[in-house]
């Protein structure tokens, strides 16, 4: 991409951009604003002109962004705050010591060794608690359906991804989101189906959702509920 500048439109940011790799006009809502891409040879008026055809489709889109966006939560990092897990809202509580760090009794006990800890260093020591209790959590119900399937697991791994809940390496590691474990537990268990199956399937065939379904027979609704939902799993 290159040859990038900024216009406005009824209200609406747009940049155009050339590619020398783009064929045809193309429309691109990004996390920086709308895109009017258009092929390196193609007069800018040609990009403008396609983006007025588009102007309403475009303002449908970005209301419904604006809608999805402020779904999201917002949190202030404080104890006595509630933080998602498995679909509850459980304090957050100061553990005695580092030993003492979990969830565990309908609560989250975070460890700090500051008396008055910032937001951040309350946020930093929450999201490495999820990180620990979501390995352990997933990696426990990976395990248990690999072997009532019968297949073989190299590792299971988690980290805080944009765009993706889950992946499955060639080599048979199996690599989660971490965020997955705010939402409710049946939602965690499709998860684990769908990547689990891929050890077996590395595709989406037929053959696949059908080994799916097996195991997670509510998976086209838990599907659905991660993608309506799914935005909404931050913390």
């Amino acid at each position: 991409m290159h040859d990038a500048a900024q216009f406005i439109f009824e209200g609406v940011d747009y940049r155009l951009v050339r590619s020398s790799r783009r064929k045809r006009l193309g429309i691109i809502l990004t996390a920086n604003g709308v895109e009017v891409r258009i092929p390196a040879r193609c007069a800018a008026q040609q990009g403008h002109q396609f983006l007025r055809e588009n102007i309403h489709w475009i303002q449908q889109q970005l209301c419904r962004a604006a809608a999805r966006q402020a779904q999201i939560p917002h949190y202030e990092y404080c104890f006595g705050q509630h933080f998602p897990w498995l679909g509850e809202k459980l304090p957050l509580l100061r553990a005695e010591n580092s030993g003492s760090s979990g969830i565990m009794e309908g609560a989250l006990s975070v460890y700090s060794h500051y008396r008055d800890p910032s937001q951040a260093q309350l946020r930093n020591g929450l999201h490495q608690l999820y990180q620990r209790e979501a390995l352990a959590l997933l990696r426990q119900k990976s395990v248990r359906l690999v072997a009532d399937l019968g297949l073989k697991l190299s590792a299971v791994g988690v980290r805080r991804t944009k765009s993706k809940w889950g992946h499955c390496t060639s080599g048979g590691a199996l690599q989660y989101n971490w965020l997955i474990c705010l939402a409710p537990e049946p939602v965690v268990d499709y998860l684990v189906a769908h990547e689990v199956s891929h050890l077996r399937h590395h595709n989406h065939s037929r053959e696949f959702w059908q080994l799916v379904q097996s195991v997670c027979p509510d998976y086209q609704c838990l599907r659905r509920w991660l993608r309506e939902h799914g935005h909404c799993l931050q913390v």
